[in-house]
């Protein structure tokens, strides 16, 4: 199991600066290593806080037409809907950099206006394969799941990661890479996600927590409560919780020291 990390700061700001280096540093890594830096994007305010790519030194050092853009979950909806995560990212990050629009895999646009839950996740397991077969994407040793580069990923105050919800059966699957969900407890109802196997394959997962109101799951999170998607997340290399003070206020004393 990869090592878990946790790293707390004082204000938003402070960590919104430290995650832009750390994704930055990776970038750097694997442009000069694969050539490639494959990313996964998550909803909710995890945009928000990767404003300081924008700025000096990064917005100039990083490599942009190397970046390969996925999202580890999606509602299932058209790419202009006020609920999606593609327009969230689009609107907040990824107009405001250089990457190719080729590089940018988005959901199904179509099939997120029909509101096809289960084939628009079919449809995404299909272009991840593809971009195997393409050496965009490299498969996790011999699982054979997608490994991807970095994720950046978020929590919502019942635990959840991704559009894996505690009591819901899609944390259990096993063998696809994407799944649907159509009764989700956090509207919209209908959503795509990664399925566990492929969030834990990832080489490094960050996952970004601010606010009171999720310390309580973050202190369970991390004290392995496996009863919380959140809190049966790994990765290949390293797993990185960035907290504020507030996110986390319920961690046992001594567990972080704030930077």
């Amino acid at each position: 199991m990869a090592p878990v990390k946790r790293r707390v700061f004082k204000t938003k700001n402070e960590m919104a600066v430290e995650l832009a280096k750390y994704t930055a540093d990776l970038s750097f890594k694997f442009c000069k290593e694969r050539g490639i830096f494959t990313v996964v994007l998550s909803g909710g305010d995890l945009i928000s806080w990767l404003w300081k790519l924008l700025e000096a030194p990064h917005i100039d050092s990083i490599e942009w037409s190397k970046w390969h853009i996925f999202w580890v979950d999606e509602r299932v909806c058209a790419w202009d809907n006020v609920d999606s995560n593609y327009k969230l990212a689009y609107d907040g990050f990824l107009s405001k950099v250089p990457i190719p629009a080729e590089n940018i895999y988005a959901i199904d646009n179509g099939l997120g206006a029909e509101g096809n839950a289960e084939l628009a996740a079919e449809r995404y397991e299909e272009c991840l394969k593809q971009k195997v077969n393409q050496n965009i994407i490299r498969t996790y040793k011999s699982s054979g799941f997608p490994q991807f580069d970095l994720q950046l990923l978020g929590m919502g105050p019942d635990g959840h990661m991704a559009s894996l919800f505690p009591g819901h059966d899609q944390i259990n699957e096993k063998v696809k890479w994407v799944t649907s969900i159509t009764d989700s407890p956090k509207p919209p109802p209908k959503r795509i996600t990664f399925t566990l196997p492929v969030i834990n394959c990832a080489s490094y997962n960050v996952m970004a927590v601010c606010d009171k109101q999720q310390a309580d799951s973050v202190a369970a999170a991390l004290t392995h409560t496996k009863d919380l998607p959140a809190g049966r997340l790994t990765a290949d290399v390293e797993v990185v919780w960035f907290l504020d003070q507030a996110a986390a206020s319920k961690l046992p004393h001594g567990w972080c020291s704030i930077l």
